[in-house]
């Protein structure tokens, strides 16, 4: 085939060579894509029904009140109004399908990225390795990630929640590595001095220091696992995905409004309570802090 410029060039068959690598996979790895599908349902669908067997006004209640524990009374009194209104449109159900599908898909991801970030960190090859891989993650497509996971899961609740986890997974791995490698030199020299081992300073010194950042990482993991769920509607995900999903198809105004601002109300709270773990906010922050400015009592000591 001709290019613009009119010089002959080959066509390189890269799709078809993926179909096949796809085909021999399906083929060959059934049982392992049945195990992880059955896997994944089971605890998506359970967090979904422990969420909801409480009433919708009790739970919010309650997740205001870890927003009043965490951040601030302000912040539990505009999301608690947030999740009425949630409640309010009738789409409390989805919505905590949708917060289902996130948690599993960031703990997922989350448990994939820390040590994956932290082995980076401390091995330049696999640094080497990992960050043309984590490049080509995310600047792909979102949608693409849909075609392969229906290829290999179907279609419903499972692809979801694969493509969520392979989408969000890359600022979790580059903070934690970037975490890590912050973390002082001289510090970490001292404890080797002391004799620690590896293994000590990186849970004694190193995770504690880049915790910060490793938590804003785990932030990024959840704000970009919204976004995907969302997306994931398209393959039959259920929750505000497939509310946006039928608002599209119907071009149905109202509904698509009302799935869009219940999707703003959990990324809002999500993003404020996850940014809040690490920064001693809220009652239990203040009361931690009102503990160590506690004045200690002298020992004192009786002589014969």
């Amino acid at each position: 085939m001709a290019d613009a410029e009119g010089t002959l060039i080959p066509r390189i068959p890269v799709g078809d060579a993926v179909e096949t690598v796809f085909d021999w996979v399906t083929d060959n790895f059934e049982p392992v894509f049945d195990a992880v599908s059955t896997a994944t349902e089971w605890t998506v669908e359970g967090i979904t029904a422990g969420l909801l067997v409480l009433p919708a006004l009790v739970l919010a209640a309650l997740l205001a009140l870890l927003g009043a524990l965490v951040r601030s009374v302000g912040f539990a009194v505009a999301s608690f109004a947030g999740l009425l209104l949630v409640i309010s449109m009738g789409l409390w159900t989805q919505a905590m399908q949708t917060l289902a599908l996130i948690l599993t898909a960031a703990v997922i991801a989350t448990v994939i990225a820390v040590p994956v970030g932290v082995l980076a960190a401390r091995n330049p090859r696999v640094s080497a390795v990992v960050k043309p891989v984590l490049d080509f993650m995310q600047t792909m497509p979102a949608f693409v990630y849909l075609v392969p996971a229906v290829v290999l899961f179907g279609i419903g609740l499972v692809p979801g929640v694969i493509v969520t986890v392979i989408f969000a997974l890359p600022p979790g791995v580059r903070l934690t590595e970037l975490g890590i490698r912050q973390v002082d030199q001289e510090v970490v020299e001292a404890g080797h001095a002391f004799g620690s081992s590896p293994w000590q300073v990186l849970r004694g010194i190193q995770l504690p220091l880049a915790l910060p950042t490793i938590m804003a990482g785990i932030n990024q993991v959840i704000m970009l696992a919204l976004s995907m769920a969302v997306i994931a509607g398209l393959i039959g995900a259920e929750g505000l995905g497939s509310e946006v999903t039928a608002a599209i198809s119907r071009l149905n105004i109202g509904q698509g409004v009302e799935a869009g601002l219940s999707v703003v109300v959990l990324a809002i709270y999500l993003d404020r309570l996850t940014a809040s773990f690490n920064s001693g906010g809220g009652l239990l922050g203040r009361a931690r802090a009102r503990r160590d400015l506690e004045p200690v009592e002298p020992v004192t000591t009786t002589t014969a």
